[in-house]
Parts: C-alpha cells; structure tokens; sequence
C-alpha cells in the first residue's frame, strides 16, 4: 500500500462523532466570486474532517469555513475543503470536507 492509501484507511478506521444533525454556520466563495452563508446540520465529525448536509451544492476542492456555536463566546471556527459532494435521494447535498490548516 502507498502511504496515501494507508492515511486514507486509518482515517476511515478513526473515531466518529455523532453529531445528531448539530447546525454549524458555513461560509464558502464559489467559483463567480459570490460568498455564501448558510447554517446547516453536521451529520458526523472525524480526525480528519466532517460530513454535512446541505441544500446547495459545493464544488469539489472549494474552501469552507465551518464555525461551531456562531453565537457563542467560545465559538470554533475550522478550515476545510470540500473532497465530494453527492446529491441525495431527497434532493440535498452530502458534503464531505477535509479538515486543513488555517494559514
């Protein structure tokens, strides 16, 4: 196995939070520039990253930035990038993101 693969299989191996559909605010820049901001729901949060679902679709490898608690004091606010986006059977989006480093 290359060392991406065995990355990709202890990642798919880690520990995977429930989130029981928590609304986190995201705000991403589509490819015309235009930004957007939605609250929607965390389905799962991993090591390695997140899994929501959303009602718009987001491009593959489009920047987000997903903030926890937005009203709270002690908010967090992580990077991503969006690595898939499938259309459900009902009509919205399942959006897999990669954590990354905010630089």
């Amino acid at each position: 196995m290359t060392d991406s693969s065995i990355d990709e299989t202890e990642r798919r191996k880690s520990f995977r939070l429930d989130m029981e559909k928590e609304l986190v605010d995201i705000v991403w820049t589509d490819k015309n520039n235009q930004q957007h901001c939605k609250k929607i729901a965390c389905l799962d949060f991993s090591r390695g990253g997140l899994r929501l679902d959303c009602d718009q679709e987001i491009s593959p490898n489009t920047a987000v930035t997903v903030v926890f608690k937005q009203a709270a004091a002690k908010s967090q606010t992580l990077n991503g990038k969006v690595l898939r986006c499938l259309k459900q059977d009902n009509g919205w989006f399942e959006i897999a993101l990669l954590l990354v480093d905010g630089d």
